[in-house]
Order: C-alpha cells, then structure tokens, then sequence
C-alpha cells in the first residue's frame, strides 16, 4: 500500500507501463480494469486477492489438511487416543484452532489494511465495501480450511498432503483466472470458489451478493459434516 502514493502521483507514467503487461497477467493479479488503481481502495483489492484471498486460502487449506493427520505421521495418535477424550472432542477442538487461527489471520492483517488505507488515500473510499470484501475473503478461508479437512479424512495411509493442497488451491485460481481471460473457458470458473468473491469494489451497488454467502456457508458446512462423519469412523493407524 506504501506504493499507492507513489503509483497516483505519477500514475500517466504508470498507466504507460501497465499498458505493456499483458492482459493475462493482470488478469491473474486480479486486476481487471488498470484504472480501478487509480482508486486507494481498488488498489487494495487488486493486492488482496494475491496476499489474503490466494496466500490465505493456501495457508487455511494446508493448517486444516494436516491437523488431524499429523497425529498419525508423526506416531501420536496412540497417546491421543487413549487420553480420556472422545473422537468428538478431538475433532471439534482442533476444528476450533484452525478456524480461529483463521478468524485472527484476516482480522489482523485487515486491520492493518484498513489503517495504510486511511493513510495513503487521496480521496475518501467507502468503508462498507472494504468489509464486505473482508468478509468475502474470511468466508473463502473458511471453505478451503473445510475443504482441507475432508480430504484430509479421506487419507487410508497418514502422509503428508501439503503439496497437494497447495497445488488444488492454485489449480482453482489457475480456473478463475482462465475463465476470465478466454471466453470459451467462462463457464470453467464456476468450478472455482474463487468465482464467488465478488472483487467489484468499486460499484456502488456493492454488496454480500446471498447466493455467494449461501455457496460459502453451505459448502463449508458441509465439508466439515463430512469430516467429521468420516473421522468419527476412520481407522486410525498407529
């Protein structure tokens, strides 16, 4: 945000050489209009979506995918298990830590957003869209820390899967952003939650679309049932 500044005073030489980036690579930067950074708050978000919606969702999903697996890989599963804690209270008090060490990663580095934006704007913006997006990106987080879970319940063989949840994090933005960029693809990037986060801030008609928070909500739900269905009956290795 320190650039912004720096980016608005000089922002006809700026404009030059966003000129010369290519359309795509904007596009994967979450940057669809180049004159929405001329705006404090459509520079914030085009920089959210690579920092707190992509970097965040790959943190969620790989903390999430790997709670309940690194009591087998690392052979202490058989401590755990016989302490007197059932599978329920297992599974929902490491639930409760990744969604709080979530919880606490948006809000803070949100905070933080929003003071460098009241720092370096050069115009008022609106506050009620910056927390909408907040809240869009906290909601993304959450479905790839659900999503992490389940996979992670579906493991016969304790190991591992950090690799593979942050390649399925950057495959689904890699959809987006495709789907965006040729239209022939369009269709591809509802497979991607990051579809549902609306980024145009700018509007003034921006809002919590319902349908987007019933897809987050739902989905996340979801997952966790599912994990917990299959935790509460999976064999757990020793």
């Amino acid at each position: 945000m320190s650039m912004y500044q720096t980016f608005f005073e000089n922002q006809s030489k700026m404009m030059g050489l966003m000129s010369l980036v290519p359309k795509g690579a904007l596009q994967f930067k979450g940057i669809s209009n180049v004159n929405d950074l001329l705006s404090v708050l459509g520079f914030y978000a085009a920089n959210n979506v690579v920092y707190l919606m992509l970097l965040g969702s790959v943190f969620s999903i790989v903390l999430a995918g790997n709670i309940l697996l690194k009591e087998e890989y690392h052979k202490t599963a058989e401590y755990l298990l016989t302490r007197p804690l059932t599978r329920s209270e297992i599974f929902f008090s490491k639930l409760s830590v990744v969604y709080l060490q979530i919880f606490l990663l948006n809000m803070v580095c949100s905070l933080i957003g929003f003071l460098l934006i009241e720092l370096v704007k050069e115009a008022p913006f609106r506050s009620q869209a910056f927390w909408i997006l907040t809240l869009y990106t906290l909601l993304l987080n959450f479905l790839f820390a659900g999503l992490g879970l389940f996979i992670s319940t579906l493991v016969k063989r304790a190991k591992p899967i950090t690799t593979f949840l942050i390649g399925l994090v950057l495959i689904f933005y890699f959809v987006h952003t495709l789907s965006k960029i040729t239209q022939s693809a369009a269709i591809l990037g509802y497979l991607s939650p990051f579809k549902y986060v609306d980024m145009n801030v700018l509007s003034a008609r921006y809002q919590l679309n319902s349908w987007s928070l019933l897809f987050f909500v739902g989905f996340t739900l979801l997952f966790i049932g599912l994990s917990y269905r299959l935790y509460s009956r999976k064999d757990i290795y020793v």
